[in-house]
């Protein structure tokens, strides 16, 4: 195998990372909410219902902003149901998950959960403009943010929560693009509901910020013509647009599989394209960031299937849907959409992993039973940890391999973070199935002079995966023989891995 290499130098930076990089994501879907974050008749289970063997592991992976409820659900949502004593809020049919909501978890659930995993994580609400507008979208504003004096904040005092909820991150509605959501609607129809809220939440608070529905996909047919109709409309608005990408292997091709981050690395910089040629035609000096609010590994294939089987008179509520069950293979692909969010850290300043527990999670739990870490965990609790500070500019040298989606694609897939105290991670994928890799890389202006770890995702044993049987039979070990000698790191990346390297 061919030595793959590459250069530091702290000359040649992408820019800051945004903590809001390593955001998450709880929707009312299967059990994300009911018997994943909320059980109250759980052992674990906390006064107000969370459970506390989730909240460690939510802690421990690092999570920062936090987006809810939606995902499609929001696009029937009323958020009137989920404030006020539990008991009395009503059942609602969820037609986006063809699902009963029983809004026993609500809003100030929600900004309880936040605080319970800590000051790093923050709230990221997205409003309904599948199905209702700008008047609800004010309401819920006023009634989370305003501190009191109107009837609305009077009525969240009323509810026991006092101090208001301080939600400075608003998302305009979900996958408007979709024909698949509830209210779905044109790009020209979209643009003017999104403008018109907007300009009428600034007007309650000027200082919030606000991310507009970007495609859904890349592979939309209405791709980068939505983004530049919807900023034509919302540029001097709106501060984000968002983008949603989804990866699963088909048909057996696993070579395109493992190049996934080829193609977000490709939607990236298509939008930010369009952005900034909507920027140039409008005259304004203004750059609109990117909020890739979700993004993951997941079967859908195997949703759709089960979608067939659902009765259409059967509502359940919090039904087990979409709990893909994570490989080291999927894991290997996973570290590697992150390494291409990284990549981009210039303008990707909100990235949320979709979802946070048990719905295509890194954090499976069983009801009335334990928690555990999926192989997802890991590169994002790693990524979460030490991938704060600068990103370096990593331009490789590598072997490369043929796929059929994506043509050649190069077999190491990698990036770099410089922290303010100096010291350097360097994140790295070895794509190769069969082959480990060697890794050269030279250190220019880093004063850098050893080797702190290398720890490695990988397994013989490419479908190995960690379940409720063996919760543990996944997890990173450490690699000897990483050696940075004057100036240069050397080391060898093990087939199919994640690489985490500190430096110091």
């Amino acid at each position: 195998m061919h030595t793959a290499r590459f250069t530091l130098d702290p000359a040649f930076k992408v820019g800051e990372v945004n903590p809001r990089l390593f955001g998450s994501f709880v929707e009312h879907l299967g059990r994300c909410v009911y018997t994943g974050i909320f059980e109250p008749d759980h052992p674990t289970a906390d006064a107000e219902g969370l459970r506390t063997d989730v909240l460690d592991l939510v802690r421990e992976l690092g999570v920062t902003a936090l987006r809810y409820p939606g995902g499609n659900f929001v696009s029937g949502y009323k958020w009137e149901d989920s404030v006020g004593p539990a008991e009395d809020r009503p059942k609602r049919l969820d037609l986006a998950w063809h699902s009963t909501e029983s809004n026993r978890f609500g809003l100030s659930e929600y900004i309880a959960f936040l605080k319970k995993v800590g000051p790093q994580a923050e709230p990221m609400m997205a409003i309904n403009l599948g199905t209702r507008g700008v008047a609800e979208a004010l309401e819920l504003q006023e009634y989370a943010n305003h501190p009191s004096g109107t009837a609305l904040s009077g009525q969240r005092i009323s509810h026991g929560d006092k101090d208001p909820f301080g939600i400075r991150l608003w998302c305009l509605g979900n996958e408007m693009d979709g024909p698949w959501q509830t209210g779905h609607k044109t790009a020209e129809e979209y643009g003017r509901i999104a403008a018109e809220t907007a300009r009428a939440m600034r007007q309650q608070d000027p200082g919030i910020e606000l991310v507009a529905c970007g495609s859904s996909g890349q592979s939309m047919p209405t791709f980068a013509e939505w983004e530049a109709t919807v900023l034509q409309e919302t540029y001097d608005l709106v501060d984000y647009i968002s983008l949603h990408a989804y990866y699963e292997p088909h048909d057996g091709d696993v070579d395109s599989f493992l190049a996934s981050a080829v193609d977000m690395e490709s939607f990236i910089e298509n939008v930010v394209a369009t952005c900034d040629h909507v920027g140039a035609r409008v005259k304004s000096k203004k750059k609109i960031n990117l909020s890739f609010d979700e993004w993951n590994v997941w079967y859908l294939s195997r949703w759709e299937a089960q979608a067939k089987t659902f009765e259409q008179d059967d509502w359940p509520e919090a039904p087990r849907l979409l709990e893909d069950n994570y490989s080291v293979l999927d894991s290997v692909v996973f570290g590697s959409l992150l390494i291409a969010l990284l990549r981009h850290a210039d303008r990707v300043t909100v990235a949320c992993l979709a979802q946070l527990v048990n719905v295509i999670a890194p954090i499976m739990t069983e009801p009335g039973g334990p928690a555990w870490r999926q192989t997802t965990f890991f590169p994002f609790a790693q990524a979460s940890k030490y991938g704060r500070g600068e990103v370096l500019d990593v331009r490789v040298d590598s072997p490369t391999y043929e796929t059929k989606k994506y043509g050649e694609a190069d077999l190491l897939h990698a990036t770099a973070v410089r922290a303010e105290d100096g010291t350097v991670t360097v994140f790295a994928v070895n794509r190769s199935q069969t082959d480990a890799l060697p890794l050269e890389v030279a250190l220019n202006g880093l004063d850098l002079t050893s080797v702190v770890e290398h720890s490695a995702l990988a397994d013989a044993d490419p479908d190995a995966r960690n379940t409720l049987d063996d919760p543990e039979r996944v997890a990173p070990h450490q690699i000897e023989g990483t050696t940075l000698q004057d100036g240069n790191l050397t080391a060898v990346l093990e087939p199919l891995s994640w690489n985490m390297i500190r430096l110091s």
